[in-house]
């Protein structure tokens, strides 16, 4: 099911906003990316949501918004390439329905992209100082998969988990993304390094939830993460 929209007319940017179980922070999301002084459009989709995200979406209305309402519980990633396969805009972003980062800094990345010819800027919190220190073991974790991922890709990027991955939709839909899961992210940032795509980071802010507010990922996810570096690295 899918609702709203922008009509088919093209657009600068296209926000995937991938929900599951946020009904508390949503309504505050939306209306932070709606407010944003860009034109654009924003695509919600719901991964079978059961505390009243769904509800919720099913009575939005509004011109810019298209919601869509996965039928199963299709994990992150799927929510994700299913907004970028539908996404209009020249450049699309990633944008988590929490409150772990700030709409109104996509701005600035899509900036960066317009002014210095980038084909894909990601949001760093590791080039923010405020951001960089944190706690210890997720931080820890974050900074081996960087590591693993400039060994295996010759590459810079100081931070390839983060959320915000503002990205040329032609390129995106091009890398014809497969991952289901949080693998998303590295299957992402592996295959437009192999691309020799153009990349840029600027930094982000970033404050991190706890279990008890909702944060999924959990110390497996990092060990499936730095599989999926090495299965990216060395297969199509």
């Amino acid at each position: 099911m899918s609702q709203g929209g922008a009509g088919g007319k093209s657009v600068k940017l296209t926000v995937v906003i991938p929900v599951y179980n946020e009904r508390e922070t949503l309504p505050q999301i939306l209306s932070r990316v709606r407010s944003l002084p860009v034109e654009k459009e924003i695509i919600v989709v719901d991964n079978f949501s059961t505390d009243g995200t769904r509800e919720y979406l099913q009575a939005v209305n509004l011109a810019e918004v298209r919601v869509v309402l996965q039928p199963a519980n299709y994990q992150k990633g799927t929510s994700v390439r299913k907004g970028i396969e539908l996404a209009q805009g020249e450049y699309t972003v990633i944008q988590d329905a929490d409150l772990e980062y700030e709409p109104e800094e996509i701005v600035e990345l899509l900036r960066v992209a317009e002014e210095e010819g980038a084909a894909a800027v990601f949001g760093s919190r590791f080039l923010n100082p405020a951001q960089a220190r944190g706690r210890f073991f997720p931080r820890f974790g974050r900074n081996r998969l960087n590591d693993l991922f400039r060994v295996l890709y010759w590459s810079s990027l100081t931070d390839i988990a983060t959320c915000y991955k503002l990205v040329r939709t032609e390129l995106l839909r091009g890398l014809r993304l497969r991952s289901a899961g949080f693998d998303l992210d590295y299957e992402i940032a592996a295959k437009l390094a192999k691309a020799g795509a153009a990349m840029r980071e600027v930094p982000v802010s970033y404050r991190p939830r706890t279990a008890a507010q909702g944060k999924k990922l959990v110390w497996t996810d990092g060990l499936r993460a730095g599989w999926a570096l090495l299965k990216f690295r060395f297969a199509d």
